[in-house]
């Protein structure tokens, strides 16, 4: 009778529970169409200011300016709120009643994950939620929208979107260049840096570029197809560093202000370590030959796109010895249009020289790059290897014996 009683009573079975979630079922769909609809309003709310602000961007009242950004932003604060309001009313409801698809299952969880950095870190948790749902708004209209609607939506999400990454850029940027950051975090938030450089790439820049090509820089758009050249297949070490380059390259025209030249040397920095650390690592001579080719082209990039710009430095001694630097390689330059084989050798020979003194210099052990390099140069014939020997006294003999090492 026990038994009997208790599977009578088990709360997943009784008519009462049954009831319940029959009519929760019934009531989800409802609070989708009135959220739905809410969002729906607020939208068409938002592209309206967004519209009116643009269309006055270059009035010169400046108090009428003033007052249709703030309702504009004012709009996409609330905007924001009813897509927020719609996850919790609604996706919510239905992962918790067992009726929720793949898709909502995992919008859910990246709200989740994005919500968990509140505590830890408020400022990167502003920019990641609104971009989380301004995507989630946006991969329904691209399936629901009329083309107008969508065109327009677009403009405002680009907008939206360029100060949001810019935001976020920052935010690691910042603990980046905190020297109390230890080195386990410093790699992770490089890593953070070139994987939100790329989400840029593949959801912002290559939607802008679709929109309105003319509008992006001839170096600009050669980075971008260098980039998509790594869209298709597996990549191995070398690869992935080299698609690192092109996305810091690039940064350097997009990000300019959100990710200091200081923070961008480090980024550099660090890819040529890595790179030294793949060449060591490699004993196949080809796959060498690949990886230092890419150690030189980084080389040049940090030297050309970087330090070029530098206006500040540190140490004046530095700033000369860069100029002198330049100045060689300006003179090796104009062999790109004459000789490309030339200049290659020459450029690698220039680069190995500077890459040598910078080691040398470092407080790390480095004698197994050194070593490479080296052989390298000595190869090229501007550098001899000089054989070790020393002498010992024999004492049965009474001479100085010359030993070889």
């Amino acid at each position: 009778m026990q038994e009997k009683s208790l599977k009578v009573l088990d709360a997943n079975k009784t008519f009462f529970s049954k009831i319940s979630t029959t009519i929760s079922k019934l009531l989800i769909p409802t609070r989708i169409g009135i959220n739905g609809m809410l969002i729906n309003m607020k939208r068409n709310a938002l592209l309206k200011a967004y519209n009116n602000y643009i269309e006055n961007i270059n009035n010169e009242d400046i108090s009428k300016k003033e007052a249709l950004f703030k309702k504009y932003e004012d709009a996409y604060s609330l905007y924001l709120e009813s897509i927020d309001k719609h996850i919790m009313d609604s996706v919510y409801k239905k992962v918790k009643n067992g009726t929720a698809t793949n898709f909502e299952k995992e919008a859910l969880a990246n709200y989740y994950t994005v919500i968990s950095l509140k505590d830890t870190d408020f400022n990167l948790y502003k920019f990641k939620k609104q971009k989380y749902l301004l995507e989630l708004d946006y991969e329904t209209l691209l399936t629901t929208a009329k083309v107008k609607n969508l065109e327009l939506y677009q403009d405002m999400y680009i907008e939206k979107m360029d100060v949001i990454y810019k935001g976020i850029i920052k935010n690691y940027a910042v603990k980046l260049a905190d020297t109390l950051t230890d080195k386990l975090d410093r790699n992770k938030i490089f890593d953070n840096i070139f994987d939100t450089i790329e989400e840029y790439m593949q959801n912002i820049l290559k939607l802008k570029i679709e929109k309105d090509e003319n509008s992006m820089s001839k170096e600009v758009l050669e980075d971008f197809d260098r980039y998509e050249g790594f869209d298709v297949g597996k990549l191995d070490a070398r690869d992935i560093i080299e698609k690192q380059m092109i996305l810091l390259g690039i940064s350097r025209q997009i990000f300019t202000h959100s990710l200091p030249l200081v923070v961008a040397e480090q980024c550099y920095i660090k890819l040529m370590k890595d790179l030294r650390a793949l060449i060591v690592g490699v004993t196949h001579e080809q796959k060498r030959e690949k990886i230092y080719q890419l150690l030189m082209d980084i080389i040049e990039e940090y030297n050309i796109r970087l330090l070029s710009t530098k206006v500040y430095w540190e140490k004046p001694d530095m700033k000369d010895e860069y100029k002198k630097f330049w100045d060689q390689y300006k003179k090796i330059a104009v062999l790109k249009k004459q000789d490309v084989k030339e200049f290659l050798k020459e450029r690698e020979i220039l680069f190995l020289k500077y890459d040598l003194k910078k080691l040398n210099e470092s407080m790390h052990d480095y004698r197994n790059i050194i070593r490479l390099h080296k052989n390298k140069l000595v190869n090229y014939g501007v550098m001899k290897t000089l054989k070790n020997s020393c002498k010992t006294f024999n004492v049965s003999s009474g001479q100085l014996v010359k030993k070889r090492g």
